[in-house]
C-alpha cells in the first residue's frame, strides 16, 4: 500500500539511496535534511529522488509532519567519532531532537515512525551473539543516545502511534552522498588509492555488516506491514551470515582490489565487538533478506571508482568524512558551535 512519506536526512549517505527506492515502490516521497552534506556528490545514478525540505530537525513541530502517513528518520550525526567531538550537542540532536520529532508526529496524528538506531548499542562484552532482548552496552555518546531514544519514543506507542526501530548493522555499499568514514567503505578507499591496506591492529573486533540498499528493503517493509507486526518493535537488521571480523572485511576488500596487499598490527584499542542475531525481523517481516555480502559491496564500490576514476583527493574530500565536514563548515563561519546554520553554503 502506498504512503505518503516523510524521510528525514533524505540528502545523507543512507537517505539518497532510500528516497529513489521508496519513490519506485510507489510511495508519495518528501525529503527534510539540514543540507550540511550537500556539497558532495561522488557520482550520479540517475534515479529520481524526492523534493527536500531544508530544515533542521529540532525546528520541527507538528504542523510540520501534518498529513503524512508515515516518518522515516534518519537525521542525526551518524557516527561515534562525531558524537564524541561534541557530547552536548550530540545529545541535543540524537536524543533530543529525535524524541522531539516523535512527540510532533504522535501530536500531528502521523501514525507510523520507523527510527533508525544502531547495533552499536551492545557494545562489547557479549559471548552469545546479541538479539534484541540482550542487555545493551554503549560505548560512545551516538549510540547512549540511540538507546535513549528508543525508550523515550517506544514510550509513546499505542494504538493510534506505531513506532518502530531498526538496529542497523555497520552500514556499507555505494551511495553518491558517499561515507568513507565506515569500515568497509573506508577500506575500499584506502585499497584503491593506496593498493595496501595496513591495519593498526590485529582486526579481531567483531562487526556485523549491511548494504544501505538492504537497510532500505528493511524500512519499506516496516512501512508497508501490517501494524502489529511492529508496533513498539526492535529489529537487529543484517542476516546472521554477515558477521564478519574487521581482519576478514580487510581481507576480502583487498581481495576484491587487485594488487592490493594487507597487513596487521598488535590488538587494539577499540574494544567495541560484537556478533548479532538477525532472526527475529525475519520472523516479523518475512519478506526481508540481505541481498548483498561484504564482497558484493566491495566489488560495488571498484566499479564505481574505475568509472569516476577516483582521485586520493576525492577518497579525502570533507564531505565524505562526516567529522572533517563538520569541522569545515565550523572553520569558514557556515555553522556556529551548536551546530546551526548562520549563513547556509548553496550547492
Amino acid at each position: 500500500m502506498a504512503s505518503k512519506v516523510l524521510v528525514t536526512g533524505a540528502e545523507g549517505y543512507i537517505g539518497n539511496v532510500l528516497g529513489p527506492l521508496l519513490l519506485e515502490r510507489g510511495h508519495d516521497v518528501t525529503g527534510l535534511d539540514c543540507g550540511f552534506y550537500a556539497e558532495g556528490s561522488l557520482y550520479e545514478d540517475g534515479r529520481r529522488r524526492p523534493t527536500v525540505i531544508v530544515k533542521d530537525i529540532r525546528d520541527i513541530g507538528p504542523r510540520d509532519v501534518a498529513g503524512y502517513d508515515a516518518v522515516v528518520h534518519l537525521a542525526e550525526l551518524s557516527n561515534d567519532p562525531l558524537g564524541e567531538m561534541d557530547q552536548r550537542t550530540t545529545y541535543a540532536i540524537n536524543h533530543e531532537g529525535s524524541v522531539n520529532l516523535a512527540r510532533a508526529c504522535k501530536a500531528a496524528g502521523v501514525p507510523r515512525l520507523v527510527y533508525t538506531s544502531s547495533c552499536s548499542v551492545y557494545g562489547f562484552g557479549s559471548t552469545e551473539d546479541c538479539t534484541e532482548a540482550s542487555a545493551t552496552n554503549p560505548q560512545t555518546a551516538y549510540a547512549r543516545c540511540k538507546v535513549l531514544v528508543e525508550r523515550d519514543v517506544g514510550a509513546l506507542a499505542d494504538e493510534r502511534f506505531t513506532p518502530v526501530f531498526l538496529r542497523n548493522a555497520t552500514a556499507f555499499g555505494a551511495s553518491p552522498r558517499m561515507r568513507f568514514d565506515i569500515v568497509l567503505n573506508n577500506l575500499a578507499g584506502i585499497a584503491w588509492t593506496n593498493h595496501e591496506i595496513r591495519m593498526t591492529s590485529d582486526g579481531s573486533p567483531w562487526r556485523p555488516l549491511v548494504h544501505i540498499e538492504d537497510i532500505g528493503q528493511a524500512i519499506a517493509l516496516c512501512l508497508e506491514a501490517p501494524k502489529d507486526a511492529i508496533n513498539g518493535e526492535i529489529f537487529n537488521v543484517g542476516d546472521d551470515a554477515h558477521n564478519y571480523r574487521v581482519r576478514e572485511i580487510a581481507e576480502i576488500v583487498a581481495d576484491v582490489f587487485p594488487g592490493c596487499t594487507t597487513s596487521f598490527g598488535p590488538s587494539g584499542g577499540d574494544n567495541r565487538s560484537y556478533r548479532v542475531s538477525f532472526a527475529k525481523i525475519q520472523r516479523h517481516l518475512p519478506d526481508f533478506r540481505c541481498r548483498w555480502s561484504a564482497r558484493d559491496g566491495a566489488k560495488q564500490l571498484r566499479d564505481i571508482f574505475e568509472r569516476i576514476a577516483m582521485t586520493p583527493e576525492t577518497f579525502a574530500a570533507p564531505p565524505f568524512t562526516r567529522i572533517e565536514q563538520l569541522k569545515q563548515l565550523m572553520a569558514r563561519d557556515l555553522i556556529d558551535g551548536d551546530y546551526f546554520w548562520r549563513r547556509r553554503q548553496v550547492a
